[in-house]
């Protein structure tokens, strides 16, 4: 394979050890780090996308990214350029992702949901206070790890959004090839250039759902189907598909789902928050 190759000769310090299934927006593979023997995922962005892609902007936006450092985020550890197609490196993290423990598993316990969902709510208030969103919240982008949740790839998908050159390859290109119309914010498929931090409250609201249902709001529909029902269709009451769920986290997790950004919770602090009094709630009901 000629990229794995290129990879090689390129990535001195790294010896190139398996490719793993990559998303729609980059090939992914495991390396040795040959000095410290430390196991790291390298992600190298597809030539579909880098074609349409400003180079230099996706460059500020990944150090931007790399400057995070939460206990809930994947951290960033190096990026550059291979034959011209942009890469970057983590941690290999041992776990599995949220997506995975979602088809195994199906919908979460309440009070596990609540504790992944606080861990990433508080991941997404620290990088959106550090002026960095997310734009791609899904359960595939979160790691559990040690019963811990991580978010990884933050900044990436601004990075390639941003950095594409204009706007209908971004929607079509990224939006479909990533797969995640099913976590799209009505002003994020709309491609609006004032999209913020709350599309990130958008997606992390669909997750929330899909944690708790075991599907997302519109599951079964083709992307352009979807995409126009998170911009005018009312998703079904969580406390209508699960009556279980606490009403303050149902209607905590409804509120994110708001079309209109100003609808929504304003920050992710605030789902915070919310959160921990409905695990001070739990707490006290169990004591």
């Amino acid at each position: 394979d000629a990229l794995r190759e290129k990879l090689e000769a390129t990535l001195g310090a790294y010896t190139i050890e398996r490719e793993l299934g990559g998303g729609g927006m980059s090939r992914v593979f495991v390396a040795c780090e040959n000095a410290l023997g430390r196991t790291v995922v390298v992600k190298v962005i597809s030539p579909d996308l880098t074609e349409a892609l400003n180079v230099e902007r996706f460059r500020r936006e990944i150090q931007l990214a790399a400057r995070l450092q939460h206990p809930h985020i994947v951290p960033l550890l190096a990026a550059g350029e291979v034959g011209g197609l942009p890469y970057f490196t983590m941690p290999f993290i041992q776990g599995e992702s949220l997506r995975d423990r979602l088809k195994a598993r199906g919908e979460m316990p309440v009070s596990d949901a609540v504790r992944v969902l606080r861990e990433v709510a508080a991941a997404l208030a620290y990088a959106h206070a550090n002026g960095v969103v997310h734009r791609d919240i899904k359960p595939d982008n979160v790691m559990i790890s040690g019963g811990s949740a991580m978010v990884m790839d933050f900044g990436v998908a601004k990075a390639v959004t941003d950095a594409a050159t204009t706007r209908a390859t971004t929607l079509t290109q990224l939006g479909v090839a990533l797969g995640t119309p099913a976590y799209m914010a009505p002003e994020q498929a709309a491609a609006d250039p004032s999209t913020d931090h709350r599309a990130d409250i958008y997606a992390f609201g669909v997750m929330s759902y899909e944690m708790l249902t075991g599907e997302t709001p519109f599951a079964g529909r083709p992307a352009q189907a979807m995409l126009a029902a998170h911009a005018v269709e009312t998703p079904e009451p969580i406390s209508r598909r699960r009556p279980a769920v606490p009403a303050q986290l149902a209607s905590l997790i409804m509120r994110c789902l708001e079309k209109r950004p100003s609808d929504r919770p304003q920050t992710a602090d605030e789902i915070v928050r919310v959160l921990d009094s409905l695990q001070l709630t739990a707490n006290h009901q169990v004591a």
